[in-house]
């Protein structure tokens, strides 16, 4: 159940250091335990993650979609729990989904785009914990409707790449922004 997640953690090239020490925590992680796709697992487990760019904007300045996370009251990608489906890019495709009712969001490569370690408080019977986020990038039309508030978000926003860096002020944020600009030339040989 594990092998394909193993496998893109494998050939996945980390952006810097501190990413390939994520990355290197994340794999032995999945590799100690079979259940890594269940949040029963209390000391962490896998999460995944939508970094969506808007499809209209390329070639120019393009614009992220963040949501404002209603539980830890900051700006982030959307993702969400595994909930037990080791297929964390349709994880990261169905969270992204749930949260912004967009209807065309498309995956841009099966690879691993980024991988995020990073800890949950403690709420009600849940302790503390980690999520091993694993993040995909993927396209979105902007004129498309967004949702609305919801039990787990707060609200959503197309943002410039400066504007979310200042807006989530988190170094995950950042480190993903710095690989959006050579995604998007990637991106555009493809089509």
């Amino acid at each position: 159940m594990t092998t394909s997640l193993l496998n893109l953690l494998r050939q996945h090239k980390p952006a810097d250091a501190n990413e390939a020490d994520m990355t290197a925590r994340t794999l032995a992680f999945v590799e100690a335990n079979p259940t890594c796709f269940e949040r029963s697992l209390l000391e962490g487990h896998i999460t995944g993650s939508a970094w969506i760019i808007s499809a209209d904007d390329v070639p120019s300045e393009p614009q992220v979609l963040l949501i404002h996370h209603r539980k830890l009251d900051r700006w982030f990608q959307p993702g969400g729990h595994a909930d037990g489906d080791p297929d964390v890019a349709a994880v990261a495709q169905r969270e992204a989904e749930e949260e912004t009712l967009l209807t065309d969001i498309r995956l841009v490569s099966p690879a691993i785009f980024d991988v995020d370690i990073h800890p949950i408080p403690a709420k009600g019977d849940v302790p503390a914990h980690l999520h091993y986020d694993i993040r995909f990038l993927f396209t979105a039309n902007q004129a498309e409707t967004l949702g609305g508030e919801n039990r787990e978000v707060k609200g959503l926003r197309w943002l410039s790449l400066g504007d979310a860096e200042q807006l989530a002020n988190s170094e995950s944020i950042s480190r993903m922004i710095r690989k959006s600009r050579p995604a998007l030339l990637k991106t555009l040989e493809a089509l």
